[in-house]
């Protein structure tokens, strides 16, 4: 019977929502609930002085964190100061030594123009005339075409031209090299200037930035701001560094110039003295051919003078012949008529002897007159020779005075060695 009346029970709860009933409250004791109301006041009390010590402690921290701040932000300030100092000072070193490199550049150039100059008036002038002179003595015909002394001092002269152009051509080589030099220290002075003017323009911006600027910004990024990694000695080596390249270039650059003014001025002098050289030896050659070219004239008129009295005594020698030929033929026909006496008269009397002497004394003399007159003819031959060659002699020195005296000498007399 009891299970019969259970089961419909249970069935039925299977179909119904339960309702769940709370339990009773707790009950407290009168000590319990004195125990929480002092416990709730300590509590109280508690949490008001701990805030009390937290607004402090607030407090303290943020006037001191203030005070770090402005402390902070003033130090920034000063340092920003300071370094707009450092900068302007590199600043102006480097432009006051970019200033004398500009300078030592515009010299040097003056230097090369110089040295230009004088190796065009050397190709142009000096050597060409020395050459023109070389060439023209080349046309000295006979005994006067020797090796003497001025083609000696004018091959010299072209061998100190061409020596001389070889040295500023070296010394131009030099300046270039020391230009180009010169010209890249300015570079990478004028990049560390571009670099120091736009970090004065960001150091200015941020010195004049307040915290209560505006367009301020904050970073949330991940990469450090701090991106510098070059340290401030290794910043003053690099500034320092370039100076004193500049400045070692500069000496480099004066020194040059110091040599190039002494070579330009030996130059100058060995061109003059060797130039002297020349022109004294085409003095004394000059007046060697003219004191030959005299001598040869003197020699001349008195070879002619010679051939005429010569010319003379010859044609003397000839009548004094064709007179002798008559008292020959006198002779001869006194001795053929004698010679047809009759009989025991044809004897060798006194007359017979005289005339027999006399023929034989006309031929003698006619002998020797003939002997004088064949010399006096030889020596004429001789002598019109000997005037001949004279002749080509003298023609050969006028030719050499007029190239050495005429052509050289007017031709250098446009040679021109000046100080560039």
């Amino acid at each position: 019977m009891s299970l019969s009346k259970h089961s419909p029970i249970h069935t039925q709860l299977k179909s119904k929502s339960l309702v769940v009933i709370p339990p009773p409250p707790a009950r407290y004791t009168l000590t319990e609930w004195h125990l929480n109301n002092a416990y709730r006041e300590r509590c109280c009390l508690d949490q008001q002085q701990l805030a009390d010590s937290i607004t402090a402690e607030c407090e303290r921290i943020k006037d001191e964190v203030d005070e770090r701040v402005e402390l902070n932000r003033k130090d920034t300030d000063r340092k920003l100061e300071e370094r707009k100092l450092d900068i302007e000072f590199n600043t102006g070193e480097i432009k006051k030594q970019r200033k004398e490199v500009c300078i030592e550049v515009d010299n040097l150039k003056t230097y090369m123009e110089r040295i230009k100059d004088c190796l065009e008036s050397l190709k142009k002038n000096a050597q060409v005339m020395c050459q023109k002179c070389i060439i023209l003595r080349e046309q000295r015909i006979g005994i006067d075409l020797c090796c003497d002394d001025v083609e000696m001092e004018l091959k010299k002269e072209l061998q100190v031209i061409e020596g001389t152009q070889k040295m500023l051509g070296k010394a131009l080589q030099q300046a270039n090299e020391q230009v180009r030099r010169l010209k890249s220290t300015m570079y990478f002075m004028d990049r560390d200037l571009e670099d120091k003017g736009n970090v004065y323009k960001i150091d200015t911006h941020n010195s004049n930035l307040k915290h209560t600027s505006m367009n301020l910004s904050l970073y949330h990024g991940f990469t450090p701001l701090n991106r510098g990694n070059i340290t401030l000695e290794e910043w003053e080596d690099f500034t320092r560094v370039n100076i004193e390249k500049a400045s070692k270039e500069i000496n480099s650059a004066r020194q040059l110039r110091a040599y190039t003014d002494i070579l330009i001025r030996q130059a100058i002098d060995d061109l003059l003295s060797q130039f002297h050289c020349v022109n004294g030896a085409f003095k004394r050659r000059i007046e060697e051919i003219k004191e030959i070219k005299t001598k040869m004239e003197i020699e001349h008129a008195e070879i002619m003078r010679r051939a005429n009295e010569l010319t003379r005594t010859i044609t003397d020698l000839e009548k004094s012949l064709s007179e002798k030929e008559g008292y020959v033929a006198l002779a001869h026909t006194r001795l053929g008529n004698r010679a047809q006496r009759p009989g025991m008269e044809l004897c060798k009397d006194m007359v017979e002897i005289s005339l027999v002497n006399e023929v034989g004394e006309l031929r003698t003399n006619l002998a020797r007159v003939q002997h004088m007159l064949a010399e006096a003819q030889a020596s004429l031959r001789y002598l019109l020779k000997t005037q001949i060659q004279l002749e080509e002699d003298i023609n050969v020195k006028t030719n050499s005075l007029k190239i050495d005296e005429v052509d050289c000498m007017t031709i250098r007399q446009s040679m021109d060695y000046h100080a560039f």
